[in-house]
Parts: structure tokens; C-alpha cells; sequence
């Protein structure tokens, strides 16, 4: 088994196994009868399925989180799970990035006792279908303050409903048009989220050591001190 960083299995994808513009198809089999699918509702979850077979088959060193619904997708560091942490994305790219990159609440509280999670990675897969076929338009490796920013009436995009705030959700990063940028580094993303969290009625009255403490537990765990 060969132990790998999220950035080495970015670049094992994209230069050495050249998945960037390949063709897949999704096959159904049921008694005898293969059917080719066309319903776009799996395609996200079978790439990411498709993906952790090619891992192992190329004997990478990996863990997936035994529980689906919670972060991260996969460890990729085996002996400190502090570090490799990955999460798998993968989107329509004529339809634009439609996914989560985390429910607000719980990332911030998470934060406060597990900030080594901002310097998670997320690989993400875009890819272009039609018909049946599936075409990898692009592979990304990023952290989660280039893939935040500043858009709608909060200082970091999220997703809201009748006044309630349920997910953070990314901008369109990958495109040269879009109106709203990335944040340049993590300090940023953190003023962001703080700023939010003071806006937010939910959270405006709990909001006043919130960034003291995550700037804290940061540093407890990884040495670094944010200048936020």
C-alpha cells in the first residue's frame, strides 16, 4: 500500500492516469438485463464510489469515514487523523456547483474543539453528461476558503431558508465571470464566518469568544497562530 496526500492523488488523477476528458457510462444490471443510465440523481455518488475503487486498486492508503452522513469522506493519514483529512465532491458543471461544503451550525461548532478541519482538502470532480455518457470536464484540489466567498446578504455564501441558515455553499471558483471571489487565505474565511455568525440571529448572542477559541484550538493543535 502506497500512503499519498490529497495533493500527490490530485496530480496521480490529472497527469499520470489523465482523467481529465474521459468517458464513463453508469450500467444498471437487474436478471440478466444491463441498463445504461441517464438519470442524472446517482451520477455525484457513483463517481465518488468509482473513485475510492481506483485507490484501491492502485493500493493507496486509505479510510472511509464509516459514517457517510459525517466529515470527512476519507482520511488519507492513517497514524494522525488530525491531517489528510479529504472530502469528494463531484457536480454537473453545465449546471454549477450545487453541493455543500459543510452545515454552517456544525462547522462552527466543530471548530472550537477540532480546527485542524480548516486545513481539510476537497477534491471535487466536474463533469458534463450526455445521454447516457459522462464526459470528466475537470478535477480541482482546494481548500474551503477557496472555494467560500462573500455572496448574497451574509459575508459568506450560504444557504438560507425563511431566515434560517442551513449549509455553506461554495461560489463558481471556477469560472473567470463570476462576480464573487474566493477568499485568499484561511484568516479571511474565519473573519467571514465570524462576521456571519454576528449577523445570524441564532447565533449573534453566542458569538463573542467564538473566534477567540477557535484561534486557540488551532493553535493547540497544529502550532500556528492566526492573525485574524
Amino acid at each position: 500500500m502506497t500512503e499519498i496526500t490529497a495533493q500527490g492523488l490530485h496530480t496521480k488523477l490529472v497527469q499520470e492516469y489523465k482523467l481529465v476528458g474521459q468517458k464513463g457510462t453508469i450500467l444498471f444490471t437487474l436478471n440478466g438485463l444491463e441498463v445504461k443510465v441517464i438519470s442524472r440523481d446517482t451520477v455525484g455518488n457513483m463517481i465518488q464510489e468509482w473513485l475510492r475503487e481506483w485507490m484501491l486498486k492502485e493500493k493507496i492508503t486509505f479510510e472511509v469515514n464509516p459514517s457517510s452522513q459525517k466529515f470527512p469522506d476519507v482520511y488519507l493519514n492513517l497514524a494522525d487523523k488530525k491531517k489528510g483529512l479529504l472530502e469528494i465532491k463531484a457536480f454537473d458543471f453545465k449546471r454549477g456547483a450545487g453541493f455543500d461544503l459543510a452545515n454552517f451550525e456544525s462547522y462552527c461548532n466543530s471548530l472550537l474543539t477540532d480546527a485542524y478541519r480548516l486545513d481539510s482538502d476537497y477534491l471535487i470532480l466536474g463533469y458534463t453528461m450526455s445521454g447516457h455518457d459522462i464526459t470528466i470536464k475537470d478535477i480541482w484540489l482546494k481548500k474551503i476558503w477557496e472555494l467560500a466567498g462573500a455572496s448574497g446578504p451574509y459575508p459568506v455564501k450560504v444557504q438560507e431558508k425563511k431566515k434560517v441558515i442551513y449549509n455553506l455553499r461554495p461560489i463558481n471558483w471556477y469560472s473567470a465571470k463570476t462576480t464573487f471571489k474566493a477568499f485568499e487565505k484561511k484568516e479571511l474565511f474565519l473573519k467571514a464566518l465570524n462576521e456571519t455568525r454576528y449577523q445570524y440571529s441564532k447565533t449573534h448572542f453566542d458569538n463573542s469568544h467564538w473566534l477567540t477559541q477557535v484561534i486557540a484550538n488551532y493553535k493547540l493543535h497544529t502550532g500556528e497562530t492566526l492573525i485574524v
